[in-house]
């Protein structure tokens, strides 16, 4: 007998997954929670989509479950009321209208056509609805995906690269939409590689790197972890400070063309030794880091493909 979510949270518990001699999972285990716009990042082949098609029902797994409230999707009523997803923007057929789209899609579910019109809308697609879905843009063809995930009105999104193929001004409105669902009170889960898109749309973070979970934490919290204690320091004189500065036993770095990145040194000790050397500088301040230098922290070792750096075919 098929049953009804009552908890509006996605929770993964320890997937492992073989393709041939491939252990695309290993073990992942996350929860995604409802009020939270949850990102999941990681390299390509961290098994990102594999996990996501688990956790929809499209592939089974050697080893652990996947739960939609509480329930696997298959065992779902209406799925559509309870799950609402974007995997592949180049789904729809490309001879069928967008508006025939959604209605095929919105029939099967036992709903109607005024409900195809509010997604529709809602998306920003009105004036191009009645187009076939073949001549649509990838961002446009992004946002139909997205209209057929909110047709059931759903408490759970799952978005696969939704920022993929949008303008700046389709980037900013995706932004907006993806708070919005959450600030409803919806479990949101996104996947992207635009790091600056995650860390102003999200409020959590699933990195994976070969499989598994390396990190399972809030934006600013792993933000202030890669931050750590560094300073930074902006000066004229960039060489000369990085060498006093390495000589007083601090790890230094250049990050930018008049900065440089001081870890070891407290910022008072750094200001010291400066003042000492009469070495000129504007500003010292701590050092906040990206969320993209988190990123490449976390994964480093996670990296399937890894090209020379310039560094090493200058060599």
């Amino acid at each position: 007998m098929r049953s009804t979510p009552t908890h509006p949270e996605v929770v993964v518990a320890g997937l492992r997954k073989r393709y041939g001699t491939t252990l695309a999972l290993d073990g992942m285990s996350f929860t995604v929670r409802p009020g939270l716009v949850t990102g999941f990042i990681g390299p390509n082949g961290a098994g990102k989509s594999t996990t996501m098609r688990v956790v929809l029902g499209l592939d089974a797994v050697d080893e652990g479950t996947a739960l939609v409230g509480g329930t696997p999707y298959r065992d779902l009523r209406n799925p559509l009321s309870h799950v609402g997803s974007l995997l592949d923007a180049s789904a729809p057929h490309p001879a069928r209208s967008a508006r025939d789209h959604l209605l095929w899609l919105a029939h099967s579910q036992g709903l109607g056509a005024s409900r195809v019109d509010q997604v529709v809308e809602r998306v920003g697609l009105t004036s191009a609805a009645r187009r076939k879905a073949g001549g649509y843009s990838l961002g446009m063809r992004q946002r139909l995906g997205i209209a057929a995930a909110l047709l059931g009105d759903p408490p759970i999104i799952l978005l696969d690269e939704p920022f993929n193929g949008m303008d700046p001004e389709g980037i900013i409105w995706m932004r907006g939409f993806l708070r919005s669902l959450a600030e409803q009170g919806r479990a949101v889960l996104v996947s992207s590689h635009l790091m600056s898109e995650v860390q102003d749309t999200a409020d959590h973070l699933v990195v994976v790197g070969r499989g598994k979970v390396v990190a399972d934490a809030g934006v600013a919290d792993l933000i202030a972890a890669a931050s750590g204690n560094r300073v930074a320091v902006r000066t004229a004189a960039r060489p000369e400070a990085m060498a006093l500065l390495s000589h007083a036993g601090a790890t230094v770095a250049a990050s930018g063309r008049d900065t440089v990145t001081v870890s070891g040194l407290t910022a008072d000790h750094v200001v010291t030794l400066l003042n000492r050397g009469a070495i000129p500088f504007s500003e010292v301040f701590a050092h906040r880091a990206t969320l993209e230098e988190a990123y490449l922290e976390l994964t480093r070792d996670a990296v399937e493909f890894r090209a020379t750096s310039p560094e090493e075919v200058s060599r």
